[in-house]
Parts: C-alpha cells; sequence; structure tokens
C-alpha cells in the first residue's frame, strides 16, 4: 500500500504533465482552452500504524506544521483500527482532512463521521484505488487547507480589526460626549450654559402650562472681584449656583449665562408663585458668606417673566423681557425682584420706527460706510480694511447697528442692506493700491440660496477682483449647518474670494470643522484682547487661537486693540495682524484711500469720543 502511494505522487523526470497532455489533445478541439496547473507538490509522511500517525500528527502541530491531509487505512492490525485513529488524529488538529482508504465495510460512514467529523472534512477511497484519484483528492483536499488557512488568518485579522474599530468607537463616542458636555455647560460652575439654557427654553415654550424665567445677577459683583481676587469671585459664583440648584429642584433649570449672571426656569401656577420663589431665592443667596475664611456680603437682583396661554411664547422675547426686568431691578436700588410689564418695552415702539424708517434709509443716503484699518504686526502695514455701516437717522440720530440689524434679520431688509454694504465696500476698494476690504455678513445673508452667485456678480458689476474682498461670517453662523457652511465656503474660496471667521472663540465650533472649512482667516474677539493683561484665561485663550491659526496655515487677526501693552503683547504672540482704535479709528472713504496709499500707520491713535461710542463691525454693526 504505501508502494502505491509513493508511486501515485512519484513524477518521473521527463515525464510530461497532465496540463501539457491535455493542451496538445485538445488543441484542434478548443484552442482558446486554458491549460491545466500541474498538481502541487506535496511532501509525504509515511507511517504503517494508528498510534504512530497520532503520534506524528502531534508532533507536527506542535511544530506548527500541521499535515493537510491524512489518507488512513481502515485495518492497521496489530494496534487502533482506522475509525479510532481518524478520531484521536481529529480530536488533536480539527482542521486537517482525513481521507478513508479501504476495501472493507467495517464501519458504516456515519458511524466514521460521529467519530471523526464533521462530514466536510472526512472522505472515502475504495480500493483499489487509481493513482490519480489519490493525487487529485490529495491537491484538492490541499488547496482547500490552505485556502481555509488563509481565511482563518484573514478572519482573525478582521476581527482584530472590528475590535479596534470598536474600541476607537468607543473613544470617539466618549470624546463626543465629552465635547457635547462642554459645549452645553459652563466650566466653572459645570451648570448648563447660555446656549443649553436657550435650547431648553425654546422647547419648553411649547409646552402647555405656564412656567417663569428669571435672570439673576449677583449685585456689584466687580467689587468682590476687586475686593477679595478673582478666586474669590469665582468660588461666589460657584456658591450662588448652588444655592439656586437647591432651591430650584431637579423639576426646574439653573443656567449660568455669562459671568455674574444666571437664568432660571421653573414651573408655576401663575404671577404669585412665580414672585415668592424668587424672593426666596434671592433671601438665599443674600448675606453673609464665608469664601476663604473671608466673609463676604452678597445681594442679588432679579428680573422675572411668567409665561401663560394669555403672553405670547417666544423664547427670544422671553428672554429680552427678562434681561429689561432685571436692567429694572437694578435701576430701582439692587436686591429686589421685579416682573415684566409692557412699560419697560418702550423698546418695541422705538424697534418698530426702526423697521419703517431702515426701508428708506438707503434711498435717503443716511446709511454709510467707514472703514477701519488692519495692519500687519511687523511694520504696520494696511493690508486691508474693515467696512463698518453707520446710520444717522434724521429722527432718532446716530443709531447703533446692534439695534438695527436685527431688525433687518427679522423683517427680511437684511439681503437689500448686504447688497448696498457690498457695493459701496468694493466702490471704495477700487480706490486702494492693493488692500482688501472685509465685510461682515449675517447668518441670515450666508443661508440666502443664491449668495456665492450674487457675490460673483456684484464684484464683475464692480471691475474688482474676487480676492479683494473677504468674507467675515461668525461661528454660530457655521454651526448652524456644518456641511451646508462648508460648501458655501469651498465655493467662495474656488472663485477667489477670502474667508473669515469673526470674533472666533466666542461660539462653538468643532475643531474637525474648522479643520475642514476653507478659511484664509480667524478674528481673535476683542473681549479676549482686552482681558489678557487681566485675566490668564484671556491670555491663554489669544495664545491658542494664535497657535491654532498658525497650525492650520491661516492669518490671525486681533480686534480692538486699545493700548501699546496690547500690541506689544499681541506681537510676540505671534499674531499676524492687528486693528483698533491705538492704531486707526474706523475711517471715511477718502482718509482711508490716503491712509493706503501711504501703506502704514503714523502715529498710534486714542479712541476718539464719538465714534469709540459705536460698538459693532461690518453688516452686523
Amino acid at each position: 500500500m504505501h508502494e502505491s502511494y509513493r508511486h501515485a505522487f512519484r513524477r518521473p523526470e521527463g515525464e510530461r504533465s497532465l496540463s501539457a497532455m491535455a493542451a496538445e489533445l485538445f488543441e484542434e478541439g478548443d484552442a482558446g482552452a486554458a491549460p491545466l496547473e500541474p498538481a502541487a507538490e506535496l511532501e509525504l509522511v509515511h507511517v504503517s500504524q494508528g498510534l504512530e500517525a497520532v503520534a506524528e500528527v502531534e508532533d507536527a502541530v506542535r511544530a506548527g506544521r500541521p499535515f493537510a491531509v491524512a489518507f488512513i487505512d481502515v485495518r492497521m492490525p496489530p494496534g487502533i483500527d482506522g475509525k479510532e485513529t481518524a478520531q484521536r488524529i481529529r480530536a488533536i488538529d480539527p482542521d486537517v482532512s482525513l481521507v478513508i482508504v479501504t476495501g472493507f465495510s467495517d464501519f458504516a460512514p456515519a458511524e466514521i463521521f460521529r467519530a471523526a467529523g464533521p462530514a466536510d472534512k472526512i472522505f472515502y477511497i475504495a480500493k483499489p484505488f487509481e493513482a490519480v484519484e489519490v493525487v487529485q483528492t490529495a491537491t484538492a483536499l490541499a488547496h482547500r487547507w490552505q485556502l481555509d488557512r488563509e481565511l482563518a488568518a484573514t478572519r482573525a485579522a478582521l476581527a482584530e480589526k472590528v475590535v479596534q474599530l470598536e474600541e476607537q468607537a468607543r473613544e470617539l463616542a466618549a470624546n463626543e460626549s465629552k465635547a457635547a458636555h462642554i459645549a452645553s455647560h459652563d466650566p466653572l460652575t459645570e451648570a448648563p450654559n447660555r446656549l443649553a439654557f436657550l435650547r431648553a427654553l425654546s422647547e419648553r415654550v411649547h409646552v402647555p402650562g405656564c412656567f417663569a424665567v428669571a435672570m439673576l445677577d449677583i449685585d456689584r459683583f466687580k467689587t468682590i472681584n476687586d475686593t477679595f481676587g478673582h478666586f474669590a469671585g469665582d468660588e461666589v459664583i460657584r456658591t450662588v449656583c448652588n444655592f439656586l440648584s437647591e432651591q430650584i429642584g431637579e423639576e426646574g433649570l439653573v443656567a449660568r449665562l455669562a459671568g455674574d449672571e444666571f437664568g432660571l426656569m421653573m414651573s408655576v401656577s401663575g404671577e404669585d408663585e412665580a414672585v415668592m420663589r424668587c424672593e426666596r431665592l434671592l433671601r438665599a443667596c443674600s448675606g453673609t458668606l464665608s469664601i476663604f475664611g473671608q466673609s463676604v456680603q452678597n445681594t442679588a437682583s432679579i428680573g422675572l417673566v411668567v409665561a401663560d396661554a394669555d403672553h405670547e411664547r417666544d423664547s427670544v422675547d422671553i428672554m429680552r423681557r427678562a434681561d429689561l426686568a432685571l436692567n429694572e431691578a437694578k435701576r430701582a436700588g439692587r436686591n429686589l425682584v421685579r416682573v415684566f410689564d409692557q412699560s419697560m418695552d418702550e423698546s418695541v415702539r422705538f424697534r418698530r420706527q426702526i423697521e419703517t424708517g431702515l426701508g428708506q434709509a438707503m434711498a435717503n443716503g443716511e446709511l454709510s460706510l467707514v472703514y477701519q484699518p488692519i495692519f500687519a504686526r511687523g511694520g504696520l502695514e494696511v493690508v486691508a480694511f474693515e467696512a463698518l455701516l453707520r446710520w444717522c437717522s434724521p429722527e432718532h440720530g446716530m443709531i447703533s447697528p446692534g439695534m438695527f440689524i436685527p431688525v433687518a434679520e427679522e423683517s427680511g431688509l437684511i439681503h437689500d442692506l448686504g447688497d448696498w454694504v457690498v457695493e459701496e465696500a468694493l466702490e471704495a476698494a477700487k480706490r486702494w493700491p492693493g488692500q482688501f476690504v472685509s465685510v461682515n455678513f449675517s447668518p441670515r445673508q450666508f443661508r440666502r440660496q443664491n449668495f456665492v452667485a450674487q457675490l460673483v456678480a456684484q464684484v464683475q458689476r464692480a471691475g474688482v477682483s474676487p480676492n479683494q474682498l473677504q468674507i467675515e461670517i461668525t461661528e454660530t453662523a457655521l454651526a448652524e449647518n456644518a456641511e451646508r457652511a462648508a460648501d458655501t465656503l469651498y465655493r467662495l474660496r474656488q472663485m477667489g474670494f477670502r474667508v473669515a471667521i469673526d470674533d472666533f472663540g466666542t461660539g462653538y465650533s468643532s475643531l474637525y470643522n474648522i479643520r475642514t472649512f476653507a478659511l484664509d482667516t480667524l478674528k481673535i474677539d476683542s473681549s479676549f484682547v482686552d482681558g489678557m493683561g487681566r485675566e490668564r484665561e484671556s491670555a491663554a485663550i489669544v495664545h491658542s487661537i494664535i497657535h491654532l491659526g498658525r497650525a492650520l496655515g491661516l492669518e490671525v487677526v486681533a480686534e480692538g486693540v486699545e493700548n501699546e501693552t496690547q500690541l506689544q503683547a499681541l506681537r510676540l504672540a505671534g499674531c499676524s495682524q492687528v486693528q483698533g482704535y491705538y492704531l486707526s479709528p474706523p475711517l471715511v472713504a477718502d482718509d482711508a484711500v490716503r491712509l493706503a496709499q501711504g501703506g502704514s500707520v503714523l502715529e498710534p491713535q486714542t479712541p476718539c469720543a464719538p465714534e469709540a461710542q459705536v460698538p459693532g463691525t461690518g453688516t452686523t454693526g
């Protein structure tokens, strides 16, 4: 029998392969047929008894060179029979294919399947056998064995990769959860922040039932900071937040809106209950607080709005009314609760007048642009101008953009107003030797369906290059729909426009989005520049934004530079561009041309009285 196996697998020198013979035989019948591949070279190991076979298989598995196929006779005296041999081999190596070679019917196939299965790894060859039958069986089973091993290795690698991906997914989910928490919570108190409060309020206005919204502000908090230091001030804020949370309970909401201001929302039966609960809150927050072993006298003021079915339930308007009531409480002497009433809302009438007058302001020549220079940090060369919108009403005098831009947004006039600003700014830019003009755009303008096409048409009409116009947009506008914003920014950059994020650091935007947005410039909000000399946090934020911009290859502009100390600090930090009253106030068009042609600031300026009173920048103020 062993000699028969040797003969079957022997390939005499000079013997033509089966594939060569087949090609020759079938050349005329099927010229396109592929030749048969020669049988794989197989290494044979011969043993005489079942126990020897079991030992060989065991040694091979231990050495890491397992057998692919075992041909087993049924009768192998002396010693164990084929069935026992197959069973033991299967226990040692589950992957080997077993071929039972027998001329007897000692065992039914089902018995051997049960003993040495599975069925797809056990086969039969009857004696006497043909050599080609043995060779083909061995070759096919060895090939399948190799494929199974490769498949198992691939599956193992894939399973390992799946484990890695699942671990990464868990890490990403944890980071995303952490980022969402940071985005919606105040880091000092861990209470919800303004964004979370506005979201909760927006949801609550759609739920039936009476509820109250209050704004609480710590009285004379600046004095506490100046007297006891900022660490003590922070501890006062944490203590007050804890008092409020205990009093409001889980059915309400306490949020830190900004600085020493808190927002409160609670379900009430009516105005009387709301006032009673707010007075209880004042008592809890007022009195002597022990802060770091020192006694701090603390009081607070509250503005209250009660929203019921008889009043308009608009979240933005509720916040505005609560803020008006809070201001009234402070004007009335502090440590008071003031409920909003319509007499506090004289601004509503004024807003209606603004909406009526704004539609005619452009036609009547009441609007104008001034241009604040943007300087390179090195030699303070003028690289650009930011267009700032002004409205001088014959009836009301100078009206702050912070007052009329929101009205324009709500009334839909913002598009006409924005188009006018761009046209005026481009006309001014045509007179400059090389500087570009930077124009702010409101979120509603940015969401305009034909936003990019409109800008392209305007620069073409003006006869200027798109790279002479920089679009400034806030983080908030980008975060509303990051995917759509990214597409709009990409198209703007493709057309040649410059893009800047205004007031960077005051909103919330994913760093992933910032990395993928097509941007040229980050503009550091003036509040951070103003706080650089007083607060480590502001200085750290400024330095972080500068380093982020440099790492992403972006220009970084610092707004609101008011003194030499700020200017030098920004220069040392590596801020690429600066602007502010210390360098130059906003200029009328002719003065901007003269400065543009001169190329650099001649003498740092001090804030000028009338212009310094007009806040805001660009189209949005």
